[in-house]
């Protein structure tokens, strides 16, 4: 037996992704893989909306054509941002989709309106606001919290800041920030879950026994050409490739018989949320183009100033995690500086649309679909861009919208379980780096984690605890302190580059060790062609911006050029063997005398300083 399933060949090469991010896979094969992150993104999608709506005041309108309307909205702006993440930002194969780091702070201003007793702000004024209870008017707060939001994406794009802190974060910093991303995420996996532990706990067997047990067994690929006709190709992991869109569609499938059968009742247990009641005599239409100002514009209170600050950037430190845990998984060269600054901006323009468009949710990369890339070994960036087709012609069409409410909440839960548990396996292979044994990093893990956990219990329990007098500010303090990815990320950045330990101690002898390759693989990570060819700008933009024009601000922040010409230097002030690094990499220098120490040499060296 092979470690794979009875009677499989053995993997060839069992590191490599079966289809690269610059390949671009068979027609069917791409519509198979735009069809499974397009199930991964209306998850989350789903669990987004089912999580916020309740929590807003419910006015006279109809809350089921406003669940279609808000979700097709939300398709619509995350599938413009996934085309414009992959054909302009940073070029890695990312769904865009609302992520944790949007609910958070919109559900404290829900709670710190809900203490109040006051719906509508005092800066409200006009016929929205007329009626008491009136729906419309959370949601214009809600939209100017995203257009904010979208604001500060933008902001940190392009001043260069992104790009700035991602070259900084080392193993140190990705390992407790990508663990706590994935474990944040339990208690709105066990609350779906709940509603059918059966078809949750299916789902998951189904999709460990396709990625793990049977993911060697390869079955033959046929295509159609029109000179050749059909024929078998190579074969293909395609168990390991579909390992979460087959146990999807099981699982759904389960429970189309089982509610059939009307046995479904017994397995599903207390009703998390009534969903909208259907309005027959306000069906949803079947073509709704969405236009700035449909539903009103954005309000931009001090409340929404000061959430959505916090949610751009929660979400930008999410983003950034998600730009360094996409490489590593497929095994593409290490991220450029330039690259993330312009994934940046384009989510910011992402979450820009979706507030003016009306939207509840924001636009960040989805740490889910990136976690399936990984899974699935199967990150074709044509696959990526499919989906994002698929998300704006769902987004324009709000009666095929309301299929995706008909996925079972544990079908939700059965897929935050299988793509979170990847982003906390991730995170602690960033240990092994990095000398865990050391006094140090021992100090910066435990700390961080426990206050990831702490800190947002604490303000949860007693949110009076944060009264500066200004709401703004008060509600940006509550929302970034209950965030834990904010939380581990400012802390595990902070002590990282301050804390002196050596570059051997940090983990920074591999050059942020994005990937150790395999038996018979080259390691990428110096390979400036390839990393041109996934990072660099469209042949298009490279014709109109040419080399003078990227020195100018903005553009010296997205082009490549401004980055080949200034390297990261070491702090004059710090002592031989150790590198403070205030927000500095170890030179080259440093790190080529580090590799041609010896083991005993390097002890000895160490304890003498």
């Amino acid at each position: 037996m092979n470690g794979g399933c009875w009677g499989c060949p053995a993997p060839r090469n069992p590191g490599r992704a079966a289809y690269s991010l610059l390949q671009t896979p068979p027609w069917a094969l791409s519509c198979c893989f735009a069809l499974q992150h397009l199930a991964v993104q209306a998850s989350l999608l789903c669990i987004f909306h089912l999580l916020l709506l309740p929590a807003l005041p419910a006015g006279d309108q109809s809350q089921s054509q406003t669940w279609d309307q808000l979700l097709a909205r939300s398709l619509f702006a995350c599938g413009v941002s996934t085309g414009l993440q992959t054909g302009l930002g940073s070029r890695l194969p990312l769904v865009q989709a609302p992520s944790f780091e949007f609910l958070i702070p919109l559900m404290v201003m829900s709670r710190q309106a809900g203490r109040n007793g006051t719906d509508v702000p005092a800066e409200c004024a006009g016929q929205d606001c007329a009626a008491p209870g009136n729906w419309n008017q959370p949601l214009r707060e809600v939209s100017g919290a995203v257009v904010v939001s979208g604001l500060v994406q933008l902001a940190l794009g392009v001043s260069g800041a992104g790009g700035w802190i991602s070259q900084r974060c080392g193993p140190m910093v990705l390992a407790p920030s990508l663990s706590i991303i994935g474990l944040s995420a339990y208690k709105e996996a066990a609350l779906f879950c709940s509603a059918s532990w059966g078809v949750a706990l299916l789902l998951v067997i189904l999709a460990i026994l396709f990625s793990q047990h049977l993911g060697s067994c390869r079955l033959p690929l046929c295509t159609w050409t029109r000179a050749q006709g059909i024929a078998v190709e190579t074969s293909i992991p395609a168990l390991r490739m579909f390992s979460v869109l087959l146990p999807v569609c099981c699982a759904w499938i389960l429970w189309g018989l089982l509610s059939h059968l009307h046995v479904s009742g017994d397995l599903q247990g207390p009703a998390i949320w009534p969903l909208p009641p259907a309005n027959s005599s306000l069906p949803a239409p079947w073509l709704q183009v969405p236009y700035p100002g449909e539903r009103g514009w954005p309000s931009l209170s001090s409340r929404a100033l000061g959430v959505g600050a916090a949610m751009g950037l929660a979400s930008s430190m999410n983003s950034v995690c998600c730009y360094l845990l996409c490489p590593r998984a497929l095994r593409a060269p290490a991220l450029p500086r330039h690259a993330c600054n312009r994934g940046l901006c384009t989510e910011g323009l992402g979450s820009l649309l979706s507030g003016v468009l009306g939207g509840v949710s924001g636009t960040a990369s989805s740490i889910p679909n990136a976690c399936t890339n990984s899974l699935t070994q199967a990150g074709s960036r044509h696959s990526v861009q499919l989906s994002a087709l698929a998300c704006v012609f769902l987004g324009l069409s709000p009666r095929l919208a309301q299929l995706l409410a008909t996925i079972p909440l544990a079908v939700h839960g059965g897929v935050l379980c299988v793509t979170y548990t990847v982003a906390v396996g991730t995170g602690v292979s960033y240990f092994q780096y990095a000398n865990i044994d050391s006094g140090r990093n021992i100090f910066i893990v435990g700390f961080t984690l426990f206050m990831a956990l702490l800190v947002p219990r604490w303000l949860g329990a007693a949110p009076g605890h944060v009264a500066t007098g200004c709401v703004s500010l008060d509600l940006f303090l509550l929302s970034v302190l209950t965030i834990p990815v904010f939380v581990t990320g400012l802390l595990s950045f902070f002590l990282e580059n301050t804390v002196s330990g050596t570059v051997e101690e940090r983990g920074l002898l591999s050059e942020l060790a994005a990937w150790k390759p395999g038996a018979g693989e080259t390691c990428p990570l110096g390979s400036g062609s390839e990393a041109s060819q996934v990072y660099g700008l469209p042949p298009v933009l490279r014709r109109l911006l040419p080399a003078s024009r990227c020195k100018a601000f903005p553009f010296c922040f997205l082009c490549p050029g401004r980055e080949e010409e200034r390297r990261a230097l070491v702090e004059g002030s710090a002592r031989p063997g150790e590198a403070t690094g205030l927000l500095l990499k170890a030179s080259a220098v440093e790190l080529e005398s580090e590799r041609k120490l010896s083991e005993p040499e390097s002890r000895k060296w160490n304890s003498a300083v």
